[in-house]
């Protein structure tokens, strides 16, 4: 699944903008089919002109009857009747997605005997100070078995002793959920946390939900801004 919504609050129209003679969200929707890994692969979106977009090349595409705060919300209501086992959401801005990062984080399912895990994302380390204290770049702080401890767009974890090393990591909106905890999101309320960071993964753990992190070196460009789109059509030529 692929949550696209046209209004994007840094980029507006970001997912339609021209990335080496196609939209971005075809491309990411190129991306998603080419590794060869699902069942079906969806875009799910609030706009007809992305709607249109995706049909016009023959990909699936499926329009939200409702208003949605989030991708999260927005693949559960088009997912509800469905009969899957695990979805995995892609955002609409990563054109880069690249398969060996998603084979990783599915694996986890698959060793994941009693179902402790109720979804699974993706981090990279990160070591550019200029990113490390970026808000517009979440960090994911993780405990001794890589399930994610908390989420903030501030500096986690903050060093109080100059003398000592750290790793940081960036959380990549990548996904993959059991339905049950898709589910469960829908028809859970945003609390506090969530609301003042405006992080979606933070409702989970808010809730009690167990999220799974797996590192990849893969990092590709995330079109957040018109600056990255031309980084991404320097990278794509």
């Amino acid at each position: 699944m692929i949550p696209a919504r046209y209004a994007a609050t840094r980029f507006p129209g970001k997912l339609m903008q021209d990335l080496a003679g196609k939209p971005v969200i075809v491309r990411t929707n190129e991306a998603a089919l080419k590794t060869k890994l699902f069942d079906e692969v969806y875009v799910v979106t609030d706009s007809p002109i992305i709607y249109d977009a995706i049909v016009k090349v023959g990909g699936n595409a499926i329009m939200s009857k409702e208003e949605h705060e989030c991708g999260s919300d927005r693949i559960a209501e088009a997912v509800s009747d469905m009969e899957v086992d695990i979805i995995v959401n892609i955002q609409g801005d990563e054109p880069f997605t690249d398969k060996e990062s998603l084979v990783s984080m599915l694996k986890v399912f698959e060793k994941d005997l009693n179902e402790e895990i109720d979804l699974a994302s993706l981090m990279t380390k990160i070591t550019d100070s200029e990113e490390i204290n970026n808000p517009n770049i979440v960090k994911v702080i993780v405990d001794n078995r890589n399930f994610a401890l908390y989420f903030s767009r501030s500096t986690i974890p903050y060093l109080r002793s100059t003398d000592m090393e750290i790793d940081y990591f960036k959380h990549k909106g990548v996904y993959a959920f059991r339905k049950r905890a898709l589910m469960d999101f829908r028809s859970l309320p945003m609390l506090t946390l969530e609301s003042a960071e405006k992080i979606e993964a933070i409702r989970y753990l808010e809730y009690g939900k167990k999220i799974k992190m797996v590192e990849t070196e893969a990092n590709g460009i995330e079109i957040d801004t018109p600056e990255d789109l031309e980084k991404a059509k320097e990278v794509w030529n």
